[in-house]
This record gives C-alpha cells, sequence and structure tokens, in this order.
C-alpha cells in the first residue's frame, strides 16, 4: 500500500490515492530500472509513455510540471524526475529507490560498453551510427514535445501565450545561440509571474 503524508508531511501507510501509483519501494526500483535501460538517447519520450502512458502515475499536465522542475534544478533530468516521483509517493526512502534504479545497472552497463567502445571510437562506421542515433534521439524528442503540448490547454496561461514563450525560448536558443540560463531564468521568470498575476484571487 502507498504511503501517504498527512498533515504534519510525515509518510505512513493506510491511505489510498487517488490515482495509481508504485506499490512498493521495490516497484519504485524495478520500474526506475526498467526505465533507465529503455533510455537510450531519447529519454524524454521514454519517462513519458511509461509514467504517463503505460503506469498513469502521472497525468499529463503533472508530468509537464515535474519535468519543468526537473530541468530547473541541477543534474540530469530524468534522475531528478526519479526523485520527485519517488519522494512524492514515499518520501526520502522512495526518492532513494526511484535515484537507485536510475542508476546502478546502466552504470554497471555504461563502464561495460566505455570499456568495448574505447578501441573502436575512431572507426567512421561507429562514428556515422552515433551520429545516426544522434538523429532518431531528435526525432524522439520532438515528437514527445508534440505530444505533450496537448497538456497545455488546461495551463493558467492559455495556449497562445505558451505558444509565445515556446518560440520565444527556441528563438533564444536555436536561432540566437543564447546560452540556456538566460532563457530559462528569463523566460521562466515572466512565464512564473504571469501565471502568479492570473491564479491570484
Amino acid at each position: 500500500m502507498n504511503k501517504l503524508p498527512d498533515e504534519d508531511g510525515r509518510f505512513h501507510e493506510g491511505l489510498t490515492p487517488s490515482r495509481a501509483g508504485p506499490a512498493s519501494l521495490a516497484d519504485l526500483f524495478i520500474s526506475f530500472t526498467l526505465l533507465a535501460l529503455q533510455g537510450f538517447g531519447g529519454v524524454l519520450a521514454i519517462v513519458q509513455r511509461e509514467l504517463v502512458e503505460k503506469k498513469k502515475w502521472l497525468t499529463p499536465e503533472e508530468f509537464v510540471e515535474d519535468w519543468a522542475v526537473a530541468q530547473i534544478m541541477p543534474g540530469p533530468n530524468v534522475v531528478n524526475m526519479s526523485i520527485i516521483v519517488g519522494g512524492r509517493h514515499f518520501g526520502l526512502p522512495g526518492a532513494m529507490a526511484a535515484l537507485a534504479g536510475m542508476l546502478c545497472l546502466p552504470l554497471l552497463l555504461i563502464l561495460s560498453i566505455a570499456i568495448v567502445y574505447a578501441p573502436f571510437a575512431h572507426y567512421p562506421p561507429v562514428v556515422d551510427a552515433l551520429r545516426a542515433m544522434g538523429a532518431v534521439a531528435a526525432g524522439l524528442i520532438l515528437a514527445t514535445g508534440v505530444k505533450l503540448a496537448r497538456a497545455l490547454k488546461n495551463n493558467p496561461l492559455g495556449p497562445r501565450l505558451c505558444a509565445l514563450l515556446c518560440l520565444l525560448c527556441f528563438s533564444g536558443i536555436a536561432l540566437l545561440r543564447l546560452p540556456l540560463v538566460y532563457p530559462l531564468f528569463g523566460l521562466g521568470f515572466i512565464g512564473c509571474l504571469l501565471a502568479y498575476r492570473k491564479l491570484a484571487p
């Protein structure tokens, strides 16, 4: 049974969640381990499919909001996301279980791959294969972005203003080649301010 916070913020058993969630710490660990093993290149697409569409631990709106927080925080986005999800359901033990699932087995695999890959890193077929994988990863991220855009219809800013902020962010990063920190905090601050004004009583 899931552990959910009471009014004091303490986690305990006996509360039934309003939607699906991880059944146990082991479920969290195994789920994020399997998720991490699928995340070659386009991790965003895999995370969205697993957490929203398959397991239904998050609604599309919650995923967009949590992913935004995960991007702002230091560290890999998907690792931050695992800590958010694990901590929400089981507190600190849940965050640690999800984090361990994300890191343990993938770390062993990547070390093994690095050892095998090093002697062949400069072979033209290997270089071309990696470039092709990069194109596929970009396509996965683009497709997931289009899919997640549907969740913005319920955003307090409205779809038009959200689209404008997205366009400004894309222009700043892709066209003007600005460092990520400027669009992130500049447009992020504007978006937060506008949302606060919309939601304020």
